[in-house]
């Protein structure tokens, strides 16, 4: 086989062993990979946020249930009922009273706003007097009107500087079942925004509260969706188009966008006592990161190991093809050229005897009577005298020069820079 063609022969075996072992280790980590992928997917959307929504909602409810249950209980307090009827005489008394109630349950407020002289009445003493046309007071006049006992609501707090509560309002009735005032408790929103950064840090997502509207009612500290503050409208917010193209409107439910190239998946969950939406968002990059940095360190491992094993085929390749060459051009019998391997270094000697303007003789030896000596003492004796008669060759020529097996008992000299009465003078020697 020419050196050519073998050389060939090894480039195409490493190439497509290499297209083996890459696309084998790429398809088994890409495989890998996207059946992780689809599983923390599955993972996210069905398990982590649902149990975050439940659990931001469990807190919601135990933060509100308490305080939703003294003001009922405050709704229908005898003392409280018996002192409006009796004509609010004196304040202390309901003072007092509301300050108990704010003491003794550990609430953020407590209070009551008497329908007969629109007095509201704090745990610190008398507030202020409400009106119709004050836009603060609308919320009381609000819970008169509806058909509910009660409301949750999220305002300023003005006996508290304005401070953002949650308030239960609990509508008052007298015995006749007549009207007479709105009494409850209020729950700083510290809480739930404490509990929203909480999470937030621990689990790396984004936690929001809208109205049915989509307007932002409670944020984390840093604010909703692409530090989008309280009070704006989810449609108001840059950057936001990808949800809302999915999400024109809060509704419960499990959803997925893309925004600036990243995926998210979102969980909304409705809050009738809040009429609120929970919007709990999560962007997968974070998610992916742990099993895509796995992808790269098992596609560099991958890598690393194909090209060891390349090199150890190569090396094994290449001894193979330099003794399939070696066998091709030698003699086994006595180690040295055969006719192939005289007619490479025969065309090279030519070659240099050319470029350098030296003479060049050739010397064909034949073994007289060698069929004789096989025919009477055996192939064997004839193989022992072939082998002592190249090493006889090699030990009195020189190391330039060129000695093969032509064949049989033929060999065939290349004496270099050798004129043609020296080369008698060698051919003498060996005879």
């Amino acid at each position: 086989m020419p050196l050519s063609t073998s050389r060939k022969a090894q480039i195409t075996l490493l190439s497509l062993l290499s297209i083996l072992l890459l696309g084998g280790f790429l398809a088994t980590s890409l495989v890998s990979y996207f059946a992780s992928r689809d599983s923390i997917r599955h993972n996210i959307v069905n398990t982590e946020l649902p149990l975050t929504s439940d659990n931001i909602y469990s807190e919601i409810q135990k933060d509100l249930i308490r305080p939703t249950q003294i003001a009922s209980m405050m709704s229908r307090d005898t003392f409280l009922r018996d002192w409006v009827i009796a004509g609010e005489q004196d304040a202390q008394p309901m003072t007092r009273y509301l300050r108990e109630v704010q003491d003794h349950y550990g609430t953020f407020t407590s209070f009551f706003i008497s329908e007969k002289s629109r007095t509201y009445y704090q745990a610190k003493g008398v507030l202020k007097q409400i009106r119709e046309d004050e836009p603060r007071d609308a919320w009381y006049f609000r819970v008169r009107k509806m058909a509910e006992p009660y409301e949750i609501s999220v305002d300023p707090d003005m006996a508290n500087a304005d401070r953002l509560t949650f308030f239960i309002n609990f509508k008052v009735f007298d015995y006749q079942n007549n009207f007479i005032g709105v009494a409850g408790v209020g729950l700083t929103v510290d809480a739930v925004v404490k509990l929203v950064d909480d999470y937030q840090r621990r689990y790396d997502r984004a936690i929001y509260f809208t109205d049915r509207n989509g307007r932002l009612v409670l944020t984390s500290a840093d604010g909703g969706p692409m530090g989008a503050h309280r009070g704006q409208l989810l449609s108001e917010v840059a950057g936001l188009e990808p949800l809302l193209a999915v999400l024109p409107q809060p509704k419960s439910g499990r959803f997925d966008y893309q925004e600036g190239g990243r995926g998210h998946f979102l969980n909304v969950r409705y809050i009738p006592e809040l009429d609120w939406f929970l919007f709990v968002d999560k962007h997968e990059e974070g998610a992916l990161a742990g099993i895509r940095h796995s992808l790269y360190l098992n596609l560099l491992i991958c890598t690393l190991i194909s090209l060891l094993v390349l090199f150890l085929v190569y090396l094994a390749t290449r001894r193979y093809q330099l003794r399939i060459a070696a066998l091709a051009t030698t003699d086994v019998l006595t180690g040295l050229p055969n006719r192939r391997g005289f007619d490479l270094l025969a065309a090279q000697a030519l070659q240099e005897a050319i470029r350098g303007q030296s003479p060049l003789s050739a010397l064909l030896i034949d073994l007289d009577h060698f069929k004789q000596l096989n025919d009477t003492h055996g192939q064997l004796a004839g193989d022992h005298v072939l082998t002592g008669f190249a090493r006889s060759l090699q030990g009195n020529l020189r190391q330039s020069d060129i000695v093969c097996r032509w064949g049989g008992e033929e060999f065939i000299l290349l004496l270099k820079d050798t004129g043609s009465s020296t080369a008698r003078q060698v051919a003498e020697k060996i005879r």
